[in-house]
């Protein structure tokens, strides 16, 4: 039974997902109400007018009163069509119901009371059916269409297992929970020769195979633990894992999806031996960041897959990423910063009432293969090789410029935000650099803002402060990034030449499950209004949050609820309001 629930537990979280991918939205219950009281009051309006005698004096002429019965009918039927259209299947029925309850009394009018004025009215309540019913079967046509295209982003084609989107949604939702879990990343060892071989219509029914087989597993809860199979892509596959009680548990709940598949499979008179690599990470007991987690169990399959050992399931240590790892991101960093190829995206800033501020610019980075380094990954090995400030003034060149030609030509009121390391930010040089940006990319000094962490104020406060204070000299913002993670004291804040506070986005997770945390919120956007800054919320991706940030002050918001990090292109476009 426990296993139902749990499987309609996330039936219901793809279901919701499916729900926010509808291009379609439902009009509110509210205009449900004003469209059918607006209905009732033309129609009383309509019976009462088409039997009177009575005229009504404008502009020197006499009209009859009946007239109006004509215009009022007319009104009366647009309201049941508006209902079709915007309140779905509750507004078909309702408009169905009230028109034909209304047939019959038009008709009494007729007959007993020899209203002729009334003869029109029936045929408009009849066409009136007819139209609802056209906008209703073809909104339904419409619906199923939308539902199986959202089905599709949420689904792999060809194996019909859960896709990544809908793996991020998953443990996204577990991770608001609190709930531990373990993902494995898997891949199937050998299969590129399988596709070199028999072809890639035969690759296609072995992983067809396999998908059934695990899909079996987790569905029927033959392990002993709730798990949810993904397919990735090609031959790549992760296992989520929950309700475990021992990393025993983990470890047999793997082994049985590797038995499954280590039996001979016979397709199409052909038999296959299949073996894969499991790399697995427990959330949050290896790290309490989710995105981390997963690529630590990709990490965990790489090294057991390049191991070639009988054993084929690695949980994930400190020790796999070791020196070797950070070599081999540095040579990419390198390679990216000789052949210029570090660029970046731009994450928009709204006030509370959804006006454009601004935007942050984020450093990315790509591979030889064209693949994406994570920021997650190859930031902190940037800081620890000494090369995150190259990687700083690529970004500031690159954005700075787009950014600049942008005002120029369209003269937008926007800020860039800049990330700037405390490595880079005591380079002697650094202003120099600030200053030959505002020259060279024509963005007005005014319209830049430089993000500066709090550890800048414990590394060298003075010196800090000294170059702080030439930046606002120049008309440079100064914002203080992830506010309250640090280790700022307040006889700092009270002198420090800051324009905005940046409050973390690990406040925001918790804010409205903790009431401390909230408090903790509404007390840093009270300290900084007085101590005469603004206050930003990074992290915003829930309607909750938004509520609440409103409601306690908040000046500014970023997060994925309003904007994810974009290309310049569509940040321009986002400008220009196309």
């Amino acid at each position: 039974m426990a296993k139902g629930i749990d499987n309609h537990r996330e039936e219901r979280i793809l279901q919701q997902t499916l729900n926010n991918l509808s291009a379609k939205s439902r009009a509110p219950l509210s205009v449900y109400f004003v469209l059918l009281a607006l209905y009732f009051i033309a129609t009383f309006i309509v019976s009462r007018s088409a039997g009177s005698d009575a005229t009504i004096s404008m502009g020197g002429q006499h009209i009859p009163v009946f007239l109006f019965a004509g215009v009022f009918s007319s009104l009366s039927n647009i309201c049941v069509i508006l209902l079709t259209v915007y309140c779905g299947k509750l507004g078909f029925i309702t408009s169905l119901v009230v028109i034909v309850m209304n047939i019959p009394m038009v008709m009494i009018g007729i007959i007993m009371k020899h209203n002729m004025n009334s003869i029109p009215g029936v045929f408009g309540n009849l066409l009136a059916i007819v139209a609802i019913t056209v906008v209703f079967v073809n909104n339904v046509k419409i619906e199923r269409i939308q539902e199986k295209l959202r089905k599709q982003a949420l689904t792999d084609i060809l194996t019909g297992l859960p896709n990544w989107y809908a793996c991020a949604r998953l443990v996204d939702e577990i991770e608001k929970s609190g709930e531990k879990f373990v993902t494995a990343s898997i891949d199937l060892n050998g299969f590129k020769s399988i596709n070199e071989t028999m072809g890639f219509e035969m690759g296609n029914k072995v992983l067809k195979k396999v998908a059934s087989l695990w899909r079996e597993i987790a569905e029927t809860g033959a392990s002993g633990t709730r798990d949810f199979v993904i397919r990735l892509n090609g031959d790549e596959f992760a296992l989520v894992i929950r309700d475990f009680d021992s990393d025993e548990d983990v470890l047999n709940t793997i082994r049985m999806y590797e038995s499954a598949i280590s039996k001979k499979l016979s397709i199409d008179g052909y038999d296959f031996y299949i073996s894969a690599s499991f790399g697995y990470a427990e959330y949050p007991k290896d790290n309490n960041d989710v995105q981390t987690v997963m690529l630590y169990a990709n990490e965990a399959m790489r090294e057991i897959k390049k191991a070639s050992s009988s054993n084929h399931i690695l949980r994930f240590s400190k020790d796999i990423i070791r020196e070797e790892r950070i070599l081999e991101v540095e040579s990419k960093i390198r390679s990216a910063l000789e052949n210029d190829t570090v660029f970046f995206n731009l994450q928009p800033q709204y006030d509370m009432n959804r006006k454009l501020r601004g935007f942050e610019a984020l450093a990315r980075m790509k591979d030889a293969d064209g693949s994406i380094i994570s920021p997650g990954e190859f930031i902190p090995v940037a800081e620890k090789v000494g090369l995150v400030d190259k990687i700083d003034s690529a970004v500031f060149r690159k954005a700075t410029g787009f950014v600049g030609e942008l005002i120029s030509r369209t003269g937008a009121d926007i800020t860039l935000s800049l990330n700037v390391s405390v490595r880079h930010l005591m380079k002697s040089d650094f202003l120099d650099e600030i200053k030959n940006l505002v020259k060279n990319s024509g963005i007005p000094a005014e319209q830049i803002e430089i993000e500066i962490t709090e550890s800048v104020m414990i590394d060298s406060v003075e010196k800090a402060l000294q170059y702080i204070d030439e930046l606002k000299t120049i008309g440079v913002k100064i914002a203080i990034d992830d506010f309250g993670t640090g280790y700022s004291s307040l006889s700092y804040l009270t002198s420090f030449p800051a324009n905005l506070l940046k409050i973390d986005k690990s406040f925001i997770d918790k804010m409205n499950s903790s009431e401390s945390s909230k408090q903790y919120v509404e007390a840093i956007i009270s300290l900084g209004h007085i101590l005469g800054f603004e206050v930003i919320s990074e992290g915003v991706e829930e309607g909750e949050q938004l509520n609440t940030l409103k409601a306690i002050g908040c000046d500014y918001i970023q997060g994925f609820i309003w904007g994810r990090p974009l290309p310049p292109e569509e940040a321009g476009k986002l400008v220009l309001g196309e």
